[in-house]
């Protein structure tokens, strides 16, 4: 820990420096999650939404808090937005797999999406489609019947919206 070097070169508790590119700001940096702090955190969200767990819809989504909660609150002093987002985004689909593949049987499929509101032609092809569950759970079947609004009703949380929560104002 101790030691002179540069920030670049610096990591320390999963944190690093890295330039920042800023017209008029030469020599000044930014704080960054290293790569395998990002790897560990996405490992442990798959783990949980493994679709062959057996959990409930709501004792996953708490499982998942506890862990992400956890990490954005370690990191959330360092620039993480963008990377959130995208593993948001990630953990919204993998959710989405978690719902089809419970649903299981097509006949079962085809009665949840006429609930979610689809119609019957559309929620009868979609049940019995042979793309793999990933690709469905990415695909406009459940984009448009799951969506971010149904899922918080749920009980979702984005980590992107309770990052910019807890951020801390540095002045």
């Amino acid at each position: 820990k101790s030691g002179i070097r540069r920030p670049s070169n610096f990591e320390l508790l999963g944190h690093a420096f890295v330039p920042t590119y800023k017209k008029g700001d030469k020599g000044k940096y930014q704080l960054v999650v290293k790569k395998n702090s990002w790897e560990s955190l996405k490992r442990k969200l798959k783990q949980i939404t493994k679709k062959t767990k057996p959990y409930s819809f709501e004792e996953r989504l708490k499982k998942l808090a506890e862990v992400w909660r956890g990490w954005v609150n370690n990191y959330r002093l360092a620039s993480i937005h963008v990377k959130l987002k995208a593993i948001d985004e990630w953990l919204r689909n993998r959710l989405r797999y978690c719902i089809w593949h419970d649903w299981k049987k097509p006949e079962r499929k085809r009665k949840n999406l006429i609930q979610l509101g689809i119609d019957q032609d559309h929620a009868y092809a979609w049940s019995r489609t042979r793309k793999g569950g990933w690709a469905v759970a990415q695909s406009p079947i459940l984009i448009t019947t799951i969506t971010l609004s149904r899922l918080r009703r749920k009980g979702y949380e984005s980590m992107l919206s309770y990052s910019l929560k807890t951020q801390p104002i540095i002045r």
